[in-house]
């Protein structure tokens, strides 16, 4: 067996493990190629059918090709999808492109604030209704246990703490130092009463990995990761008065996995285009701690 179909076979393992573990289930759906390759998995872990309710926190800033990617998927795949809004902040014009805060507390407010508020059904979801073909005011916001989320160790520091079965607080806050270990492929699942769960099945691909897998499953992503005859193609997605496009030549997914193999890339972070970054520290740990993907 290969590299690849042993990853995939790890992810589907703890896919099918929080599935038989945890009551309710909400997958994080970024619209980015780690979260669409979670999807994929999913639906290769349960034979066609995703059984979780996909999660998408809208900041009302992202790229207009990533929400027409989403809701075209949504449609084609017939998937159970929510997404979550800060609406009161956007009303009050609390966000980095109105120029109010700076771009971490934009962060937390319309991304942090609005995925712990989803996930706890506090706040209104929007539900896409395939009968109506559109998004619907959800009437039953029951809580998440636990969230499937598409992080990988290797893109940015914080992640790299980061456990398969990662235990949140009462109020979604992370504390890394109460991590239980994972040794040799046994997995603690059993938490207290209340604890809320981040599952990640995808902890130790590679942004290579992700590539070879959507080039080996011939799986569709966004237009924007590729270069259209600029030289430049977006390598990481957000918001877009936050991400920056990178310096590249290639069309393709092949072309992709020959630049990441040939080391074109290999002193330039995965994450360089995303202004948040470095406005941390050059790490998310600061809005994780807190919540955050």
């Amino acid at each position: 067996m290969d590299h690849l179909s042993k990853l995939e076979n790890t992810s589907i393992h703890i896919l099918r493990e929080a599935y038989a573990n945890f009551k309710n289930l909400g997958m994080l759906w970024s619209i980015g190629k780690d979260s669409t390759v979670l999807l994929w998995l999913t639906r290769k872990a349960f034979f066609g059918h995703v059984p979780f309710t996909l999660v998408h926190i809208d900041t009302t800033f992202k790229i207009p090709e990533m929400i027409a990617y989403r809701d075209r998927l949504v449609r084609e795949w017939k998937l159970d999808l929510v997404y979550g809004i800060n609406e009161e902040a956007l009303k009050a014009k609390q966000s980095f492109p109105d120029g109010t805060v700076d771009r971490i507390a934009c962060c937390r407010t319309l991304k942090t604030d609005a995925l712990v508020n989803t996930i706890n059904g506090t706040w209104p979801r929007h539900r896409f209704n395939h009968e109506a073909d559109k998004y619907e005011v959800d009437k039953n916001p029951e809580p998440f246990d636990g969230i499937i989320a598409g992080i990988r160790a290797d893109e940015e520091g914080s992640r790299s703490k980061e456990r398969y079965f990662s235990a949140r607080n009462l109020t979604s806050e992370w504390e890394i130092e109460e991590q239980p270990p994972e040794f040799w492929n046994h997995f603690k699942t059993d938490f207290a009463p209340g604890t809320h769960v981040r599952i990640h099945p995808l902890l130790d691909w590679t942004e290579l990995n992700i590539w070879e897998y959507i080039q080996r499953e011939n799986i569709p992503t966004v237009s924007l990761y590729y270069n259209h005859g600029d030289g430049k193609r977006y390598r990481s997605l957000g918001c877009y008065p936050c991400t920056l496009p990178i310096e590249s030549q290639s069309r393709n997914v092949d072309e992709i996995v020959a630049e990441l193999r040939d080391g074109q890339l290999k002193n330039v972070a995965e994450r360089s285009g995303r202004a948040q970054d470095k406005d941390d520290g050059g790490g998310l740990e600061t809005l994780r701690r807190g919540g955050y993907m």
